[in-house]
C-alpha cells in the first residue's frame, strides 16, 4: 500500500469528521491531517487496546499509517510545508521506537524551553503560528509535534463584489461592504452537485499556483453541519483526483431561488450553462483541545507513557485566510506527557448565481505539482489529493483590495523554507 490519494484520502477525511464533530460548528480552521500525522507516528509503539484504538482513530493499519507518514515527510508538496519534530527526556523512550521514526522527524534528547518551541513554531509555518499550541513545564518529559503551512496565490484572483450579491436572505449581506467574485477564466470552477448526506450543495473551486485546490460547499442552511463537512471533503478530493461528482444539470432544477443559489434563463447566442460564485472573503484562527478519547491521542499517550497513568495532553494552534488573492493555513499538533508526580448555438442559456451567504465548509487538497515525483500504481505522488486543511466559516469579514492586503507577497511566496532535515524546500509554485 502506498501513500497516494485512493490510500490516505479517506482515513484523513473520516478522522477529520471525528475532528469537527468534537471541535464544533462555531467559526474555526483546524488540520486534520496534522493530528493523523502524529498519530501515525506514535502507532509503532502501540499494543493491545491501546493499538486498536489508535487502528481505529487512523482508520487504516497502524504499519500502512507510519509507512505513509514517513513518506509524505520525506517528500513534501512543494506548496505544504511539512515538519515534525520529537523531544525526549534521556531515557525516557523506548530506542526500538525512536530508531523507527523517519529521518525527517527532528529528534532531541532533551526537553526545550517555551522560547524554543515558540520558534520551531514560527520557523515550520512561514511565521503564521506565532506561539506553540503546549505550555512548557518542568514535569514534561516528551514532546511530539508536526507542522503543516502553505502561503499561495491564486491562478487568477477574485473580483470584488457589493456585500449585497450574497442575496436577500443571507445575514452577511448588510454586514459586510464587499465580498469576492470568482472571474469567468481559468482557476475557478463552480457547480450544484447532489451529495447523499447533504443533499444538492453549491461548489467553488479556487486553483492556486503550484498545486492547491481551494473548495468551498454549501448546503441549505438547516442542513446539519457535519453532513456539509463530509461532502466538502468527498467533493474536493473527487474534483481533484478526477473522480466522478454528480453534477447537477441546471436544466433539471427550477428556476428562481434554490438552497444557495439563484437560476434563472435568457436567450443566448451560447447556448447551455454555467455556474458565477459570490463568496465572503474570511480568517480563523483556532486553538483545539485533542483530548477527547475518539481522537486518538489517549492511545498514544498510553502508548509512550513511562509510567500508566502519566497525565498528557494534545493541542492544536491553528490559523488560515481566505482573500481575493490567495490563500495561507497553518497548523502545529503537539503532544506533551509528564510525569504523573508533577501533574499540571442559440437556444437557452442558464446562468446559476451560488451564494455562499451562510456557514459553509471549505477544504483545501494538495495536487500533483507539474513535472513533480511520482509513485504509487495510480502514478502520482504520495500528496495528491489529501485534504489538508479544513474550515467551517460562520464569521466572514469584508474583502479588501490593497495590495498591503493580499495573502503573501508574491516574492516571498515563492521563497524556500527549512524544512526538519534544514533542507531549503521550494515553498510555492511561481504566481506567474
Amino acid at each position: 500500500m502506498t501513500a497516494a490519494h485512493t490510500d490516505l484520502a479517506g482515513p484523513v477525511a473520516r478522522y477529520a469528521s471525528r475532528l469537527h464533530e468534537v471541535i464544533g460548528y462555531d467559526h474555526h480552521v483546524a488540520s486534520p491531517l496534522g493530528a493523523w500525522l502524529l498519530l501515525a507516528l506514535c502507532g509503532p509503539a502501540s499494543d493491545g487496546a491501546n493499538r486498536v484504538a489508535l487502528t481505529e482513530a487512523l482508520g487504516c493499519d497502524i504499519d500502512v499509517a507510519a509507512s505513509v507518514a514517513a513518506d509524505l515527510l520525506a517528500h513534501p508538496h512543494p506548496l505544504v510545508a511539512a515538519a515534525a519534530a520529537l523531544w525526549h527526556a534521556p531515557g525516557s523512550v523506548s530506542d526500538q521506537w525512536l530508531s523507527g521514526l523517519p529521518a525527517e522527524v527532528m529528534q532531541t534528547p532533551r526537553i526545550p524551553g517555551q522560547p524554543e518551541l515558540d520558534a520551531w513554531a514560527r520557523r515550520h509555518t512561514f511565521g503564521l503560528i506565532d506561539r506553540f499550541p503546549i505550555k512548557v513545564d518542568p514535569a514534561v518529559y516528551l514532546i511530539l509535534a508536526s507542522a503543516l503551512a502553505t502561503k499561495v496565490s491564486w491562478e487568477c484572483p477574485f473580483d470584488l463584489a457589493a456585500g449585497s450579491e450574497l442575496g436577500q436572505q443571507s445575514p452577511w449581506a448588510q454586514r459586510l461592504a464587499r465580498v469576492l467574485r470568482a472571474p469567468r477564466q481559468h482557476g475557478h470552477s463552480a457547480l450544484i452537485a447532489a451529495t447523499e448526506g447533504a443533499g444538492d450543495v453549491a461548489m467553488h473551486v479556487a486553483a492556486a499556483h503550484g498545486g492547491l485546490a481551494v473548495a468551498s460547499i454549501t448546503a441549505a442552511p438547516g442542513v446539519a453541519p457535519a453532513d456539509v463537512m463530509a461532502a466538502a471533503h468527498t467533493l474536493a478530493v473527487a474534483h481533484v483526483v478526477g473522480q466522478p461528482v454528480q453534477r447537477r444539470s441546471l436544466f433539471d432544477l427550477p428556476l428562481g431561488d434554490g438552497a444557495a443559489w439563484t437560476i434563472r434563463e435568457e436567450m443566448s447566442a451560447d447556448a447551455g450553462e454555467r455556474c458565477d460564485t459570490v463568496l465572503p472573503a474570511w480568517s480563523a484562527s483556532s486553538t483545539h483541545d485533542l483530548g477527547d478519547p475518539v481522537l486518538g491521542f489517549a492511545a498514544a499517550a498510553a502508548s509512550l507513557a513511562v509510567n500508566a497513568g502519566d497525565p498528557w495532553e494534545a493541542r492544536q494552534g491553528a490559523m488560515a485566510r481566505y482573500s481575493r488573492t490567495g490563500f495561507e493555513a497553518a497548523a502545529v499538533t503537539a503532544m506533551a506527557i509528564r510525569l504523573s508526580m508533577r501533574m499540571p448555438c442559440r437556444g437557452p442559456m442558464r446562468t446559476a448565481e451560488l451564494r455562499f451567504g451562510h456557514p459553509f465548509a471549505v477544504v483545501a487538497v494538495t495536487v500533483d505539482e507539474p513535472g513533480g515525483r511520482r509513485s504509487g500504481r495510480d502514478g502520482h505522488g504520495p500528496w495528491h489529493g489529501i485534504p489538508v486543511f479544513s474550515a467551517w466559516v460562520a464569521d466572514p469579514q469584508d474583502a479588501v483590495a490593497d495590495p498591503e492586503d493580499a495573502i503573501g507577497d508574491p516574492e516571498e511566496a515563492t521563497g524556500h523554507q527549512e524544512t526538519a532535515t534544514g533542507h531549503p524546500e521550494k515553498a510555492t509554485g511561481d504566481p506567474s
